[in-house]
């Protein structure tokens, strides 16, 4: 979701407000990243529910009837709104696109008789959990509530613009879970104790907490535990209560933070017990889909099981691995014709589990393909090839002129998936740097190939060889995303030395 990936962002040390000066012509591709587009997008999306339907219409009406053919500066956008509103909208903004970054609110709470009495810290989050000076970074956080009551509409809505603030949420039993930041609109993590994170379990399995707030729960959680602010193991237990999830878009985001916890692993001798735990997770809903499309269903559900089939693909479940080989065979020998929401899951699955003669088979189809978007389906999925010597024939393949020059990055990064299809690319991408520099030097694919390449090693080591190597081949326009990715390898590496032991010990034990 857009909000993730600002969110995502936006925690590291090296991100940058909304609002920035641009020093240099080199830096504007650059600063057009997930902070300016996702984190924009979503912190306007904040201020319209702050202020509400009516008076953001109203707002923006006098600000585009006074501002007509005249330039305008941003404070003038939130002067109009503020004005429309009868709300602080420049003072509540100028915290959120002036300062990098964005706020982690605590959640402490306690039952007074029929009320639940919620004690709200602010503090700036930081994906390594390193808190910054007191008082150096503070928010006026739009703050919505919502009850088991009544779990799609706000029980209480309010402005924290202070450190700390206590908040009371009227007619709440002690069992019913109250939760902070109603429809995850906010721009904002949420930190609660285990007790309270207890009560929502429930919520998730039988889906009374609505769709986006099981969306934001996960999501917060994952990032929380990265920063090492609460225990991995933690979340892994209230992801199990996701078994029943029949949201595409939540099932989406889950996939995203799961595949980051796979990414790690992959570095121990415990990664076939996250690959088990993984397949009983998407078992039930890949079941319930089923391989074909019904007749009645939406985009969404095709959607849902082509991610389901290409996870249970990667992970090697065996009746998955099957039907997909028998349905990939039927396909090339030109039998049963494979229907486009199928290719995805089956081309990857039989690339993952496949041999050379899989390899053969693909590039084949690849070579006869007319449609591009073919072409980029079967491009983007050989890497994952197990074979060393295929991965590197795939690398050779992303440069040559069979492929388009703005899709050769994602060719590359498509053998990442494994920790020796990541050590590959970054050699290749090291012996290539001269050429690729020259192919990308002015555009944001330099800082994708950067990202695609660097992301996701797990050593010290490693991200001061990553540093090494930039310091002597200069890359202006995707400096910041050297800086972030060597952030990233050294997050990693943290979460390695301190999460390894004790997640893998709850995976043994499932």
């Amino acid at each position: 979701s857009d909000l993730g990936r600002a969110l995502e962002m936006d925690a590291l040390h090296n991100s940058h407000a909304i609002e920035i000066p641009v020093g240099h012509p080199d830096e504007v591709d650059e600063i057009f990243d997930a902070i300016s587009y996702s984190k924009g997008a979503s912190v306007i999306r904040m201020l319209h529910d702050y202020v509400g339907d009516e008076s953001f219409k109203k707002g923006m009406n006098q600000y585009l009837t006074k501002f007509k053919y005249k330039n305008a500066v941003t404070e003038d956008l939130w002067e109009s709104l503020g004005k429309a509103s009868g709300k602080p909208v420049l003072d509540v903004m100028t915290t959120w696109t002036k300062q990098m970054g964005y706020p982690v609110v605590k959640v402490s709470e306690k039952q007074e008789g029929s009320n639940r009495v919620l004690t709200l810290t602010q503090e700036k989050f930081c994906a390594d959990g390193v808190q910054e000076k007191e008082g150096s970074f503070s928010w006026m956080v739009p703050v919505s509530i919502s009850t088991a009551s009544d779990p799609k509409k706000a029980a209480v809505v309010t402005l924290l613009d202070k450190t700390s603030m206590d908040v009371t949420v009227p007619n709440v039993s002690p069992d019913q879970w109250v939760k902070v930041n109603c429809e995850s609109v906010g721009v904002y993590r949420v930190q609660y104790s285990s007790e309270t994170l207890d009560r929502f379990i429930p919520a998730i399995k039988n889906k009374t907490l609505p769709p986006r707030d099981r969306l934001g729960l996960q999501n917060d959680l994952f990032a929380l535990a990265r920063a090492g602010m609460i225990s991995t193991v933690d979340v892994l237990k209230v992801v199990g209560a996701f078994v029943n999830e029949d949201d595409y878009t939540v099932w989406s985001d889950l996939t995203g933070n799961l595949g980051q916890i796979s990414i790690l692993l992959q570095n121990t001798d415990g990664f076939e017990d996250f690959k088990t735990f993984s397949k009983k997770l998407y078992k039930p809903v890949a079941q319930s889909l089923g391989w074909d499309a019904k007749e009645s269903e939406g985009p969404l559900a095709a959607m849902l099981r082509e991610l389901a089939l290409t996870r249970l693909g990667k992970y090697g479940d065996e009746e998955t691995v099957t039907e997909a080989r028998k349905r990939f065979e039927n396909h090339v020998s030109g039998k049963v014709p494979l229907p486009a929401d199928l290719k995805g899951p089956v081309y990857l699955t039989v690339m993952v589990n496949g041999d050379e003669t899989t390899f053969n088979q693909m590039m084949k189809l690849y070579d006869e393909a007319d449609m591009q978007e073919e072409k980029v389906r079967i491009s983007r999925c050989i890497g994952s090839i197990k074979s060393d010597e295929l991965k590197k024939k795939v690398l050779d393949f992303a440069m040559s002129d069979k492929v388009r020059s703005q899709d050769t990055v994602f060719v590359i990064g498509g053998v990442t998936g494994t920790v020796q299809g990541r050590e590959l690319c970054w050699q290749f991408v090291q012996d290539k740097w001269t050429e690729l520099h020259e192919r990308y030097k002015g555009g944001f694919l330099l800082s994708r190939l950067v990202e695609v390449s660097t992301d996701n090693f797990v050593t010290e080591a490693r991200a001061k060889e990553v540093e090494k190597f930039f310091e002597t081949h200069s890359a202006p326009a995707a400096e910041r995303k050297i800086q972030q990715s060597v952030e990233n390898i050294r997050l990693n590496a943290k979460w390695m030395e301190r999460e390894s032991t004790s997640v893998l010990k709850f995976l043994r034990s499932q």
